[in-house]
């Protein structure tokens, strides 16, 4: 079963795994499934899914594992809610942090 059934999917260029929203609550959800992605992949798929977050839009990202690289890149502008899943994988759900402003953030940047 999909981590995202009942799910609207859509793709985005430059992505490398389909990509799925929602909406629930007044609050919408982008999402995408990195556990088949191997590096830089996932974080390439993060940072373009974290182009949609703003106030009310949240992303869910599906990982193999905890992505060490990734987070010390978006923690000052995003709070990350992590879920462990079976084994090493983990579902995070990131929200943009009150006051955050991603002017002029890199969503470029890619894991070393």
């Amino acid at each position: 079963m999909s981590m995202f059934e009942n799910w609207d999917r859509f793709d985005v260029d430059g992505a490398t795994v389909p990509f799925y929203k929602k909406s629930e609550g007044g609050i919408s959800y982008i999402g995408f499934d990195s556990r088949p992605c191997v590096p830089p992949e996932p974080m390439i798929n993060a940072m373009i899914a974290l182009k949609f977050a703003d106030k009310n839009t949240k992303v869910i990202m599906v990982n193999h594992k905890y992505p060490v690289g990734l987070i010390p890149k978006i923690e000052s502008n995003f709070d990350i809610d992590t879920q462990k899943l079976e084994g090493e994988q983990v579902r995070l759900t990131f929200s943009l942090k009150d006051g955050a402003n991603l002017d002029g953030f890199d969503f470029n940047q890619t894991c070393h």
